[in-house]
């Protein structure tokens, strides 16, 4: 395949997908990664492409959903190591809230070996990867979200959050903005984050540098009410107003 008809494909299967790692691009055109990421270069540099850590989207995709299979991978070292600061954090026997974050899953996997916890979420994955253990887990019901299929939503799932408090809320959105603001693409995936924030008694916001100076379409809080923020960056230099004793340094 010709340089130009890989690029061509390589912008096809992006306007599919939205974003893809550089394994799932070479998986699928069966070309080495370090073609790949050659050809994402010269994509870059053209502006038609933007790269991050081992993955790509279409320049300008932004509040984009992008499916949980490739969210998962996308930033999945930063997210790894920024969810064992997270779940540090939890104690034996709390009730803990996770939201259908990519970042909230990488968490999930980690939960189990804290005696005594109790785990409740509106994601599908979560659930799947806790039922491998012994571990007291609720799913809140609900609707599967026609916009992500990886979680449930809809007024079931409001109406039982509602019910119950927790000592944790650990969730991430798509963006977060130099004065604090963060923002997601799924508007009723806003509202279960909601009722978890107000029904919890900390709430951590797990947030890799890919989030960061970005914008989406709907307004999730204000990190000025968020407890701790778990990063792989030092958030000292990114907001206009810091303040440092929230931050936790992955």
């Amino acid at each position: 395949m010709y340089k130009c008809e890989r690029e061509d494909e390589i912008i096809a299967l992006l306007s599919e997908t939205e974003y893809a790692t550089v394994e799932y691009l070479s998986l699928k055109m069966n070309i080495s990664p370090s073609s790949i990421r050659r050809d994402l270069k010269n994509l870059e540099e053209r502006g038609l492409v933007n790269r991050s850590y081992g993955g790509v989207k279409i320049a300008n995709a932004t509040g984009k959903r992008i499916p949980f299979s490739l969210r998962s991978h996308e930033n999945s070292l930063q997210k790894k190591q920024i969810a064992k600061v997270a779940a540090s954090l939890i104690h034996t026997g709390d009730v803990v809230f996770l939201d259908g974050s990519s970042s909230a899953y990488f968490v999930a996997e980690l939960l189990p070996a804290i005696s005594g916890i109790t785990v409740i979420t509106n994601s599908i994955d979560a659930m799947s990867a806790l039922s491998h253990y012994d571990i007291k887990a609720y799913c809140t019901g609900g609707i599967m979200s026609p916009e992500n299929k990886g979680v449930v939503v809809g007024d079931y799932t409001l109406e039982f959050l509602r019910k119950i408090h927790a000592d944790a809320a650990i969730f991430s959105v798509q963006s977060v903005s130099r004065n604090g603001d963060f923002y997601d693409c799924y508007a009723e995936e806003v509202a279960v984050r909601n009722v978890m924030m107000q029904n919890a008694k900390t709430r951590i916001f797990l947030c890799d540098s890919s989030k960061l100076d970005r914008t989406s379409t709907f307004y999730q809080g204000s990190v000025k009410n968020i407890d701790y923020i778990v990063s792989d960056r030092d958030l000292n230099t990114f907001f206009d107003e810091p303040t440092p004793e929230k931050y936790i340094l992955a």
